[in-house]
């Protein structure tokens, strides 16, 4: 879509830097809501887990005429509610909420990159300079090295040339 705002012409570098800005932004408030809710569902579990545990334990007290080892039973089903709603909420659902914004924040850097990109070519940069700073912005574990980046720009521009290289 940028492309052809910015091959249109009728826009300058400031309005374009403005509207993917605007779009970023937009893009991690929608990636914030199932992150969010997860997050207030692994939240309330464990209250669950409570009440699920005073349920139990009144049941077990309406049984205080029973056996010791009837009641030590009951005790138990009632620890269970606790046990069950820690491990949800702290073992799966807040972990998975994690792991959402954090694919959501790569996405977010993933579309920083192409901005910078994009702006730095616009502003007058030569492509590979352009290229460099987009590549800046990108996480430490993501960032390609300058020459790993080089050789995948070759080996895209080039494809036969790679195929005949390897062939020999």
């Amino acid at each position: 879509d940028y492309l052809r705002l910015i091959i249109s012409g009728h826009m300058n570098t400031f309005e374009i830097e403005a509207l993917m800005d605007e779009e970023i932004e937009t893009h991690e408030s929608e990636a914030e809501v199932p992150a969010n809710s997860l997050a207030l569902v692994g939240d309330s579990l464990p209250a669950f887990g409570i009440v699920a545990a005073v349920m139990g334990v009144v049941h077990a007290l309406g049984s205080a005429d029973r056996p010791a080892a009837e009641l030590g039973a009951l005790i138990a089903h009632a620890m269970v509610g606790t046990f069950l709603g820690i491990l949800l909420a702290y073992g799966f659902i807040s972990p998975l909420a994690t792991v959402l914004r954090q694919k959501s924040a790569e996405t977010s850097k993933m579309m920083q990159c192409v901005k910078v990109t994009l702006l730095s070519n616009l502003n007058g940069y030569a492509p590979p300079i352009a290229v460099e700073f987009g590549r800046k912005t990108l996480y430490s574990s993501e960032r390609p090295s300058f020459i790993e980046l080089e050789e995948h720009v070759r080996a895209v521009k080039n494809p036969q040339q790679q195929t005949t290289t390897e062939e020999a």
